[in-house]
């Protein structure tokens, strides 16, 4: 799959945040009927095999040592933490909630951007990213904005919240490592086989079962496979020939795609709150857009 232009690999990135905002649903789905570790390793594993016909095999020998350890070990570890944050959820709503979590990982590539990358942007960053905070706060309170709200949140499930800002993490480290390292070198498919094979040995100690396939068992799980490989076939030729600030900020409105997908999948009801937080988040986005926008039209 060659992308020769930066507009045309620009689109791909865009194409990817629509087949992600359809992934924390259906991994939720897929969860829900084959365990959150066994759910996980079969998407992957499924990935690896369509990124491989999609993408062939990964050209190792001419990346760096240091972009093949560190890339490997960032890329591991948020789809090992969204899988399991997501499978873990207490139900269908926090899975929701988690996802928009999860979503913080935009506002930081901009962010690592500037310090790791030298991204040039206008003081507007400042008060988008903070809007961008506020709307996940807003989502995470629940109930009007109130400390003791996020804090009771949070407690009623520490493993699954701290997994979801996990991903936001190291999503974003993940992207600007990429980016800066990764010599337009696409290993993809190797960091979906690495991930299956962690979470099989995961699985292997955990004592989940897999309970028999069905076909509407099969189809969700051909469905998440189709999304995560798609979207990550498509975002790794965004962000590294692409323009990643674009990229970045426009994946901002993810937390309301993914959502409004994921209710209509699960069935979940959201509140008018949670919907305001997403909007909150979106346009944050359009704010460090604007910010990164006046700074290359001075330049």
């Amino acid at each position: 799959m060659q992308i020769n232009s930066e507009r045309a690999a620009t689109a791909c990135g865009l194409v990817a945040i629509l087949l992600w905002s359809t992934a924390a649903g259906l991994i939720r789905s897929v969860s829900e009927r084959f365990g959150p570790l066994g759910g996980a390793a079969l998407i992957y594993t499924l990935g690896a095999v369509l990124l491989f016909v999609l993408l062939g095999r990964p050209r190792v020998r001419s990346t760096s040592w240091f972009y093949l350890i560190v890339g490997s070990a960032l890329f591991v570890a948020y789809e090992v933490c969204l899988s399991l944050a997501l499978g873990y959820a207490s139900n269908r709503n926090q899975a929701i909630e988690l996802g928009v979590v999860n979503y913080l990982w935009p506002c930081l590539t901009v962010l690592l951007a500037i310090v790791m990358n030298g991204q040039k942007a206008r003081w507007m960053i400042v008060p988008g990213t903070a809007l961008a905070l506020f709307g996940i706060l807003w989502v995470v309170s629940g109930n009007g904005l109130s400390l003791a709200t996020v804090v009771t949140n949070v407690n009623s499930n520490p493993l699954s919240y701290s997994l979801a800002v996990g991903c936001a993490i190291t999503f974003a480290l993940y992207c600007n490592v990429t980016r800066r390292y990764a010599g337009g070198q696409n290993l993809v498919m190797l960091f979906f086989a690495l991930t299956a094979g962690v979470l099989w040995l995961k699985y292997a100690v955990s004592g989940e079962l897999i309970p028999a396939f069905t076909l509407n068992s099969s189809a969700q799980l051909v469905a998440a496979g189709v999304a995560m490989a798609g979207g990550y076939a498509l975002w790794n030729l965004g962000i590294l020939r692409g323009n990643l600030t674009l990229l970045a900020t426009a994946s901002y409105s993810a937390p309301v795609l993914s959502s409004a997908f994921a209710a209509l999948w699960l069935g979940a009801h959201l509140t008018a709150q949670f919907w305001q937080g997403a909007v909150l988040v979106t346009a944050g986005s359009l704010m460090c857009w604007q910010a990164t926008r006046q700074r290359r039209q001075d330049g």
